[in-house]
């Protein structure tokens, strides 16, 4: 039997209140539901910067997962940041050190919600604060239906890697967000745009595999949402051959 690549996935954090009188960590259980799916080994992450590498010595794909909570502007140039700007920077300093960790070693990356907008700054990219501010006629993008549903349609990007794993020019959509990726960062190319032309998905071919999505497949409210998983996991089955080679 061939063994379960190990995927690593970031981490929300909450501060004390609620479910617990102490900082605690949470995840949606989809999120593991769909990497298993795939032919995965989902495993979380504690937000430890300084274990980036221990982290990455181990995992053979890293999946950055979304949450309610924006990247911090300073981080790409942004310049003052949006009164609608809601930081977590524990669990941001962590995501970026393991997600350009990952990327020096060119471990599969897949970046979902704000971890496609992650992903983007990363890659040195810049993202739109508010999208009501800048974009006119936008879309409702912080999706007033339950995200079981989809929001709307994306028109995908022809020869490009979601492309090629979706198989089709388009595809239902559950996004909810504020802010979204205004350039994606050297060499990386937009493959995916709502009908209001707000990006909604990046890549970087220079990459084994490196790609982000705005929105939720872990939900599979598209019957191609999976196929997206699918090839994440597909392509961290590569690593330890691409360890062994490097």
């Amino acid at each position: 039997m061939t063994a379960r690549p190990l995927i690593g996935l970031t981490l929300d954090a909450e501060e004390p209140g609620g479910y617990s009188k102490l900082p605690w960590y949470a995840l949606r259980r989809n999120y593991f539901g769909a990497v298993a799916e795939a032919g995965g080994l989902p495993i979380a992450l504690p937000h430890h910067p300084a274990l980036a590498d221990d982290y990455l010595d181990r995992l053979d794909g890293l999946l950055v997962t979304g949450g309610a909570f924006d990247v911090d502007p300073a981080m790409y140039g942004g310049g003052p940041r949006h009164d609608t700007v809601v930081l977590k920077e524990g669990r941001t300093n962590f995501e970026i050190a393991v997600l350009r960790g990952a990327l020096r070693r060119n471990i599969p990356v897949l970046g979902i919600c704000g971890g496609e907008q992650l992903l983007a700054v990363a890659l040195g990219g810049t993202l739109i604060q508010h999208i009501p501010d800048a974009v006119p006629d936008a879309l409702a993008h912080e999706q007033p239906n339950p995200r079981t549903e989809p929001g709307h349609e994306v028109a995908l990007t022809p020869g490009t890697l979601l492309s090629r794993i979706v198989g089709a020019p388009s595809m239902a959509v559950n996004s909810a967000h504020h802010q979204a990726v205004d350039r994606p960062g050297e060499g990386a190319i937009v493959n995916a745009r709502a009908p209001d032309g707000v990006v909604e998905g990046l890549e970087h071919p220079g990459y084994r595999f490196c790609l982000g999505v705005q929105w939720h497949p872990e939900y599979a409210v598209d019957a191609r949402d999976q196929a997206i998983l699918d090839a994440f996991v597909e392509a961290a089955r590569g690593t330890g051959s691409h360890r062994a080679a490097a």
